[in-house]
């Protein structure tokens, strides 16, 4: 039977989202396949395996994993060789994984950090590489692959704590001559929409801007584009589908960290978005292009933007591990395009393992 590992919670903003999506991950897989074990990551960085674990509800999210800090763990390298082993230092309990399934957002996962750790010591793991996990996260990062790619995108500013430190007035100035107001600043790796701020004028500006600043060293300045949001669900390796589309319709200003999770009618879905087929189409198509543009291996939900106006779109950013409760977007477009909350699961474990395979087949001796 295959040991999954489910990650959850980590070093980020997104840290109590993180122990929502994984409650549904781990209730979900299927045991007479996999032997689950939840292992929570704390504000720290430290892991805890989780005893006899079970999802709790909670007023915010409904419910969540509960993160026990119990015993003093120590991930080994090697132990086993393309396992994660885990082994609790006093009582020198071990417990085995064959492929981690990290459902973790944000910083230190979602951005390369904790897929190089699982890389070095060659333990297989859902979602994107390092590369891809980076590119794909890093907001700057990705508009210019994208960009490059001949795929459209919403024009940006990319703004530093060290530009904004030096010449407040300078950045403010240069947001109202290129984009006028609103627009808005938002965290150059975060997601959630935590850090992420409208800015209607130039009083609000400062506070705008600096709360951004709060959750990276940089930011991005973008216009406020009176639009549709259409996301698609993309899933595969080296040849990945698109599902249908679905529509977020915020009922907030914009869609906010609590229209996304604490106002339980912040936002409705609607699947499938209400599209002409020809435009439906070649977003699909730009989801799959993008999702390759950018080295996305696994899955990861593509956002869009359609100007209300014009009718253009513009690709607005990837989720390389999107939220995964039940009634997300991600395992919702797949259930409507016919592959089943359990079932997408199963495959997404089958892909990880497939790449893992792959990738040992590289040689990493030069013999002359």
């Amino acid at each position: 039977m295959i040991s999954v590992g489910v990650l959850f919670g980590g070093r980020s903003g997104e840290h109590e989202v993180s122990r929502c999506s994984a409650a549904s991950v781990f209730d979900a897989l299927d045991r007479t396949k996999y032997n689950v074990t939840a292992i929570g990551v704390d504000y720290d960085g430290k892991w805890y395996p989780q005893k006899d674990c079970a999802s709790v509800t909670d007023p915010s999210f409904g419910k969540v994993l509960p993160l026990d800090k119990n015993g003093d763990w120590v991930v080994n390298n090697f132990e086993d060789k393309g396992q994660l082993v885990l082994r609790e230092i006093e009582s020198g309990e071990m417990i085995r994984i064959d492929v981690v399934f990290p459902v973790m957002h944000g910083t230190y996962c979602e951005d390369g950090t904790m897929q190089g750790f699982l890389e070095l010591i060659c333990v297989p793991y859902v979602g994107a590489g390092v590369l891809g996990s980076s590119a794909g996260m890093d907001k700057d990062a990705t508009k210019r692959l994208l960009r490059d790619r001949g795929i459209p995108v919403v024009p940006w500013e990319m703004v530093t704590r060290s530009d904004w430190t030096a010449d407040k007035n300078k950045i403010i100035d240069m947001a109202e001559s290129r984009f006028g107001y609103p627009f808005f600043v938002k965290p150059a790796n975060a997601g959630s929409s935590v850090g992420v701020n409208k800015v209607k004028d130039r009083a609000s500006a400062d506070h705008g801007i600096s709360d951004a600043l709060r959750y990276d060293i940089k930011v991005l300045i973008e216009p406020a584009v009176d639009c549709r949001e259409i996301e698609c669900a993309v899933l595969g390796n080296d040849n990945p589908k698109a599902s249908v589309l679905g529509e977020v319709i915020a009922h907030h200003d914009f869609y906010s960290y609590d229209a996304k999770y604490l106002d339980a009618n912040g936002a409705s879905l609607s699947i499938p978005a209400k599209l002409d087929e020809p435009i439906a189409d070649k977003i699909r198509a730009a989801a799959v292009d993008g999702y390759k543009a950018l080295y996305l291996e696994g899955l990861a939900r593509v956002d869009f933007f359609i100007d209300k106006k014009t009718g253009d779109f513009f690709l607005n950013e990837p989720n390389t591990l999107p939220g995964f409760t039940s009634i997300s977007m991600y395992p919702k477009l797949w259930e409507a395009t016919g592959l089943p909350y359990r079932d997408l699961l199963d495959e997404l474990i089958k892909l990880a393992l497939s790449r893992a395979e792959s990738r040992r087949s590289i040689e990493t001796r030069f013999a002359v």
